[in-house]
């Protein structure tokens, strides 16, 4: 982005969460019908029985992300406290009508704890992002930084978000070491070959190599400055993620569950097929990183059930992590079909292009 160059971040931004919000308060998305009950009751309801300071903590924090990207894009054209205003309205009416849906789901439960968290969230992230929002990401040092470090492209706020949801596809526990787009998952297809053991491993490794190299690829065609540093730390981010979510959600003890001979043969290859490429220019750099992208998911798709993984799985119970799981499943599946028109829509300006 050149000076004064418009970005859309904050606007991509705040439609990208609302879509995640509106997917994770109505998975799965599956049994629609009419309750018979009316709609409305639950305004009234008295206090649940059962609830938790999690549930409380954890519906207050999905829409505080909600009401700062919200603000911040309205800072825009408002001022801070109408921006504000605006965006708690647009969070609490959001969170009603999600709620007034809910009374169709048969695994749902409407709650005005939810509605009264909810917006409570919405109306703290928006004091923050009328306060820090649009230093954050449009003025300010942030700003300033990404002037200088990411390219000024067609399509480079895009790319931001792209990356930011495959850090989100490694908090799955389910999901093959950055392996994403299983199309068998999402439409509960039967696998297509069985599993044998040396095969799996070879496999596993393709496919880590593989998603490991378009990641990485598409993250260093993002950045002008410092871009092999930049994606060596991103791609070991996201290995921590891994890490971390395999203990927060199976147990400290399974944090490094996802080290298997495949997937350590494939980290290494793909740091190694990644580093190589870095150096080729801008069009090979992008021919790499789609080629890369296709086979990983052709791999995944035909890659059997892991019945260690599955294994592994049965000591973990989503319960209060239900929405979010089915949250990064559809991302992960996703994922590769959204990354790969990006790619082909994607064009620096000419003087960064050159400097590749």
């Amino acid at each position: 982005m050149a000076q004064g160059t418009r970005t859309y971040l904050t606007l991509y931004l705040t439609g990208g969460y609302l879509l995640l919000i509106i997917y994770a308060s109505l998975y799965p998305l599956a049994g629609w019908h009419d309750s018979g009950s009316y709609p409305l009751a639950f305004l009234g309801a008295a206090w649940p029985r059962y609830y938790t300071g999690f549930d409380l903590a954890t519906n207050m924090i999905a829409y505080l992300p909600f009401g700062f990207f919200c603000t911040a894009a309205l800072r825009r054209r408002l001022a801070p406290f109408p921006a504000w205003l605006v965006a708690v309205l647009f969070g609490a009416s959001l969170s009603f009508v999600l709620e007034l849906l809910q009374n169709y789901l048969p695994s749902r439960v409407p709650s005005n704890l939810d509605l009264a968290c909810n917006t409570a969230g919405a109306l703290l992230g928006g004091l923050i992002g009328a306060r820090w929002g649009a230093r954050a990401l449009d003025e300010g040092h942030l700003a300033r930084w990404r002037q200088r470090v990411m390219m000024r492209a067609y399509g480079v706020d895009v790319g931001v978000l792209l990356i930011g949801a495959w850090l989100m596809t490694q908090l799955s526990p389910e999901t093959l070491l950055f392996g994403s787009g299983n199309l068998r998952q999402m439409l509960d297809l039967p696998p297509v070959q069985p599993f044998l053991p040396e095969r799996f491993v070879n496999l596993e490794t393709v496919i880590a190599a593989a998603g490991l190299l378009a990641a990485g690829l598409m993250t260093t065609l993002l950045l002008r400055r410092n871009a092999r540093l930049l994606t060596a730390g991103l791609l070991l981010a996201a290995l921590l993620i891994k890490t971390l979510a395999h203990a927060l959600l199976m147990g400290p003890a399974a944090a490094l569950a996802w080290i298997t001979p495949g997937n350590s043969i494939g980290i290494a290859a793909g740091l190694v097929l990644w580093w190589s490429a870095s150096f080729l220019v801008f069009p090979l750099q992008r021919a790499a990183a789609a080629l890369a992208l296709l086979f990983a998911t052709v791999m995944v798709n035909v890659a059997p059930e892991n019945p260690y993984l599955l294994n592994t799985l049965q000591i973990w119970n989503p319960g209060q992590f239900l929405n979010f799981n089915g949250l990064t499943r559809l991302i992960s599946s996703l994922w590769p079909f959204l990354a790969l028109p990006w790619l082909m829509i994607y064009r620096p300006e000419r003087n960064d292009a050159l400097n590749y």
